[in-house]
């Protein structure tokens, strides 16, 4: 007989103490650890630069499709000094199936002209530095320091992230900035770059934004949101 789990109701999770709700967050990690054991970025790249490229291409975009874009784009444009130097028109052609192609195309070119200037073409890895660069958020630079340089520093927030937070009651914000300080204070700092893989795979495969399939999620008895059938 199935071992029948006590579900997490929304009033006890608000009455949490936060020795709780870390202890509760590292369960939350551990079982989406072994549900998606090779969950990583979804954006190919083979350096800093290619990463970051994507990741502001990605904005209003799925990954799959910027994903077709930028093997062409990456050859056409191999370095900063490529980007700094190109023909907004036929820069804006090569990403105009990521969407607003136009905005996209002049943060590109100023991104190259930046880099150019301010760090001899190579792509930061400090947070202060990366902020400062065009097109490049909050967002844009933990992606890069994580995936890239394999630091630590923040939590993405995207869609995914913020809403799958805000279900399992580890937040009640919704400026992604806001969500972020509430993750930091649970999620370990090993693990900030993972915990937005881990829950953009758990976004797009269970915890879908239309319709949550709860009977089959693995946090179910976590989570206070989840309609648990038992």
């Amino acid at each position: 007989m199935a071992r029948v789990k006590r579900r997490l109701t929304p009033s006890a999770a608000r009455r949490e103490s936060k020795k709780a709700r870390i202890a509760r967050t590292a369960e939350i990690l551990q079982r989406l650890k072994e549900e998606y054991p090779d969950s990583r970025c979804a954006l190919v790249h083979q350096s800093p630069l290619e990463l970051l490229v994507a990741t502001i291409l990605s904005a209003q975009c799925t990954d799959k499709r910027v994903n077709m874009v930028t093997p062409a784009l990456f050859a056409r444009y191999p370095t900063a000094a490529a980007y700094a130097e190109a023909e907004l028109a036929e820069l804006e052609e090569m990403i105009r199936t990521t969407g607003f192609f136009r905005n996209k195309a002049r943060s590109l070119k100023g991104l190259g002209q930046a880099l150019v200037a301010e760090h001899d073409g190579e792509v930061p890895s400090e947070m202060a530095a990366l902020v400062k660069l065009p097109g490049t958020g909050r967002k844009t630079a933990n992606v890069v320091l994580g995936n890239a340089f394999g630091i630590d520093e923040g939590v993405v927030v995207d869609t995914h992230v913020g809403r799958i937070s805000r279900l399992l009651g580890l937040t009640e914000e919704k400026d992604p900035v806001k969500v972020e300080r509430d993750l930091m204070r649970v999620v370990p700092q090993s693990d900030w770059t993972l915990w937005a893989h881990l829950l953009i795979d758990h976004g797009r495969a269970v915890c879908k934004a239309r319709r949550p399939d709860c009977g089959n999620c693995v946090l179910a008895d976590l989570c206070p949101s989840a309609d648990l059938q038992v």
